[in-house]
């Protein structure tokens, strides 16, 4: 899954970036509006957090322009506490709101929550044949066996079983494992493919020539 972070407070996005890459997600930060919307421009997110407070302006600037664009979930993280001001950003379409503090661990409930939603899902686990992934512990069996992953073998299953029957084309693959700051080699997608058929099932990922790679609706 890759994210958007748009936060000014440099220290506070370190830490989540932090939090965030330990969850194996693929993250972009940001610290302003004008970075933010160029962003989503030419990259596609699971899911944004947002800041009301950035470098050039409000958070909900953003957030309007956004919301005339994409349909993923925001979450708008702030040390504005209004009930105004939380009731603006809902209506404007955020998704949850959590005030600043807060617990990391709790964000990261939320981000799950929020993603198991836009995929029409109701918990944290993925069911498909054999297969079994548990979201939250991100750990993999099949047929009852433990399978050991990387991060970003672990990433790109999540991807394909979250999005059982649709073509996912290498650059939006890549788009989910790579954040901005990360080199991409070559054959690398192909070589992930390969871990997963080589641990899983040589027929859970089907190759469609030319255009990605996708696993068969159940």
């Amino acid at each position: 899954m890759r994210l958007l972070l748009l936060e000014d407070d440099q220290q506070l996005a370190k830490g989540l970036l932090q939090a965030m890459v330990r969850q194996s997600y693929a993250v972009d930060h940001f610290d302003s509006v004008k970075e933010g919307l160029a962003a989503i421009e030419y990259e596609h997110y699971d899911l944004v957090i947002l800041d009301l407070g950035l470098s050039d302006g409000s958070g909900l600037d953003f957030l309007k322009i956004y919301r005339n664009k994409q349909t993923e979930p925001v979450i708008i993280l702030t040390a504005r506490d209004t009930i105004e001001e939380k009731i603006q950003g809902l209506d404007l379409g955020a998704d949850d709101y959590l005030p600043k503090p807060f617990d990391v661990n709790e964000l990261q409930a939320r981000i799950r929550a929020l993603l198991r939603r836009s995929s029409g899902r109701a918990s944290n686990q993925i069911v498909y044949g054999d297969l079994e992934v548990d979201q939250k512990a991100r750990a993999v069996s099949y047929k009852g066996q433990s399978i050991s992953l990387s991060r970003r073998e672990y990433n790109l299953l999540e991807a394909l079983l979250s999005n059982q029957g649709k073509v996912m084309s290498r650059a939006n693959l890549e788009q989910t494992l790579y954040s901005w700051d990360e080199e991409i080699e070559s054959n690398a997608l192909e070589v992930h493919i390969h871990n997963l058929r080589k641990k899983i099932s040589s027929k859970l990922i089907k190759t469609v020539r030319g255009v990605g790679y996708m696993v068969a609706e159940e």
